[in-house]
């Protein structure tokens, strides 16, 4: 990787630039405003804790009978359960809780969002390549995840049919199959509606693995001494390399825990806290004791002591009610991959593609149809290609390992350069970290040969396509600026000998300096300018929102012309012909059938200048070619807006 990327995320977005960033729709301000913190909570339990709060009806299971068997004996069951406990309690508990969820930059939380909240205080310094590698990493991780999630939590909740009736077996793949198309098919009706469901159904599905849990602990009480770390020692004590690799196993007990991070912008930090201590914990670690002291009396039922706690008669609803948790597990991280692609778009690491607003009243709720879809494909392909949930923990962890590892080496950037903590405290607390995060990530590493490719290679495929766009547009913006002509030359030498015609023209401009080429290209073809021309520029900051008052800057050029630079959020929409609507600074008010836009379109053509490799130049073009309308991206009126095609070689 010899391309340098954008040490500070925050870009321009234009129009004159065919691969100007996609806004993402401002929901900030009504994420959680007005809300009670029980109601919050509520939600919070709903869509946050979906994930993390199915991991019960796998993680044990894999723990004994998974690629790496372990003798079902008291000495490993008090092990094993140790880990879920320490895990839960370190990871979860201590690193995400108590400190990852204070490092919000503006109340949004995220991968993407810590990365420009680094990005906006460091500036240029010797941490931000290094930043921005970790941030896109992680991301490229998150789709792996977000691939393999729905998969594993929906198959091993229809598997609890086999527990319920053997002859069910031939039923569990085409019912998996079903429930994951028509879960993909609704999105883009919106998850308004159903959201509001989600909190009290998961409510109810802990109070239940609560409770089956506290039937399980009263036949072996003493499986409480677990919590002890004692027994996690002894475990590594008494075979080594057997504890080591059943990390891989035990970690799937916290898969979602990223998730409290990403979704602190819609419920806030307390809602989540509170969501997690006193409901999602409590009730996880009273199912895997459960669960461990049916193991501890009957070893035979480690084939699914999940389901196997519950009665006989209360089996067949259990399934119905896992299978709704994982419903909603596979609906929060889908929603998250349409956060995040948002994201990633208006931070210059995707090209535009279609998003769908599906609420009126809430501009969080989208849809996006391409990752949609693809989602879709990728996530059937594992459940046909693997056919079963033992099989597809193989592949399981390893990208959510490496996501909470590359949080770990961004929250180390974080305590070091921006709160600027004690360095040995910072150190400290990021080297444990690293060491815990490090340990299960390489236990995992070992799963690469029996699946764990799959994530890997598709965060690999996403690290390409990320990188290729970032490094694309930076060089298409100096290829630009090669031919771009300075603003004083142009005022002397044209202004005043070209004809003024009625109305206004508003140019697009990828920077905030020179002659967009998009008005050198009006001037050669048509020999005319607007009594009024404003060189628009959309500027995307490291923060989620900008206040509409400090949202547009205007500078009076002179001539007729001024220029104007709109600053939006990464997660602001941005709609220019509302924004000129609101100002009056530039000459007046802007008259919508007055107002016309002009749009640079570049035919770019890859060649062997240096820059990026061929293949990725080509790569880079053709996702220039297929990206979403300009026109559309801006909220342009089809009617009044001229596009000006060049080409230009890259």
């Amino acid at each position: 990787m010899t391309d340098n990327l954008h040490a500070t995320p925050a870009a321009s977005a234009d129009q004159v630039d065919p691969v100007a960033q996609q806004a993402a729709p401002a929901d900030c301000d009504n994420h959680h405003h007005g809300d009670s913190l029980r109601t919050l909570a509520i939600g919070a339990i709903g869509v946050v804790f979906g994930d993390i709060g199915t991991s019960p009806l796998y993680s044990l299971r894999e723990s004994f009978i998974g690629a790496h068997p372990l003798a079902v004996d008291p000495a490993h069951i008090f092990g094993v359960l140790s880990l879920i406990f320490w895990t839960m309690t370190l990871v979860v508990t201590i690193k995400y809780v108590f400190i990852i969820l204070h490092a919000d930059n503006k109340g949004e939380g995220g991968s993407l969002a810590l990365l420009a909240l680094i990005g906006r205080k460091l500036g240029q310094t010797k941490w931000s390549t290094m930043t921005v590698l970790c941030g896109i990493i992680a991301t490229a991780l998150f789709y792996g995840d977000a691939i393999i999630t729905p998969a594993m939590s929906v198959l091993s909740a229809v598997e609890g049919l086999e527990v319920v009736e053997p002859a069910f077996e031939k039923l569990v793949l085409p019912i998996s199959i079903a429930i994951l198309i028509g879960l993909f098919a609704i999105q883009s009706r919106g998850t308004a509606a159903v959201g509001k469901l989600f909190g009290p159904i998961m409510l109810v599905y802990f109070a239940v693995i609560g409770i089956l849990g506290i039937m399980g602990i009263m036949h072996a009480p003493e499986i409480l001494w677990s919590l002890n770390p004692i027994y996690a020692y002894r475990f590594f004590a008494l075979d080594p390399m057997l504890a080591f690799l059943a990390l891989g196993s035990v970690v799937l007990a916290v898969t979602g825990a990223e998730a409290l991070y990403a979704d602190m912008g819609h419920f806030g930090r307390k809602a989540i806290m509170i969501a997690w201590l006193w409901v999602a914990f409590p009730c996880l670690l009273i199912n895997y004791m459960g669960q461990s002291a049916l193991l501890l009396k009957n070893p035979k039922l480690v084939e699914n002591p999940f389901f196997l706690m519950a009665p006989e008669w209360g089996r067949l609803p259990l399934v119905i009610l896992a299978t709704m948790a994982t419903i909603i597990a596979s609906q929060a991280v889908i929603s998250g991959a349409y956060s995040i692609s948002q994201q990633a778009i208006q931070l210059g690491f995707l090209p535009r593609i279609r998003i769908q607003h599906t609420s009126a009243k809430a501009a969080g709720q989208i849809y996006v149809p391409l990752v949609n879809w693809l989602l879709l494909v990728l996530v059937l392909l594992l459940v046909v290609g693997f056919r079963s949930s033992n099989n597809l923990a193989s592949a399981y962890g390893i990208a959510v390992t490496g996501t909470m590892f590359i949080t770990a080496c961004m929250l180390g950037i974080l305590t070091f350069a921006v709160w600027q903590w004690p360095p040995l405290l910072a150190g400290s607390l990021t080297g444990a970290f690293l060491l815990v995060d490090g340990a299960y990530f390489a236990s995992n590493i070992t799963k690469i040969p029996d699946g764990g490719w799959f994530p890997l290679l598709i965060a690999a495929i996403v690290f390409t396509v990320l990188t290729t766009w970032s490094t694309g547009r930076r060089i298409l913006r100096e290829r630009l600026a090669e031919d771009s002509m300075p603003f004083d030359l142009f005022l002397n030498s044209v202004c005043d000998k070209v004809r003024r015609v009625p109305g206004t023209s508003v140019f697009l401009s990828s920077t905030s300096e020179g002659i967009p080429p998009a008005l050198l290209h009006n001037l050669k073809h048509n020999h005319i300018l607007h009594q009024r021309v404003v060189i628009l520029t959309v500027v995307t900051e490291g923060v989620p929102h900008v206040p509409q008052a400090s949202r547009r800057t205007i500078e009076d050029i002179g001539h007729g012309f001024f220029r104007m630079i709109i600053r939006i959020g990464f997660m602001d929409e941005a709609n220019i012909p509302a924004e000129l609507s609101a100002e009056n600074r530039a000459g007046g008010p802007f008259k919508p059938m007055e107002t016309s836009y002009f749009l640079a379109r570049q035919t770019l053509i890859p060649s062997k200048r240096p820059g990026m490799a061929l293949w990725r130049e080509k790569l880079f073009a053709w996702m220039v070619r297929n990206a979403e309308s300009a026109m559309q991206f801006f909220r342009l009126p089809t009617n009044r807006v001229i596009e000006l095609g060049s080409q230009l070689e890259i």
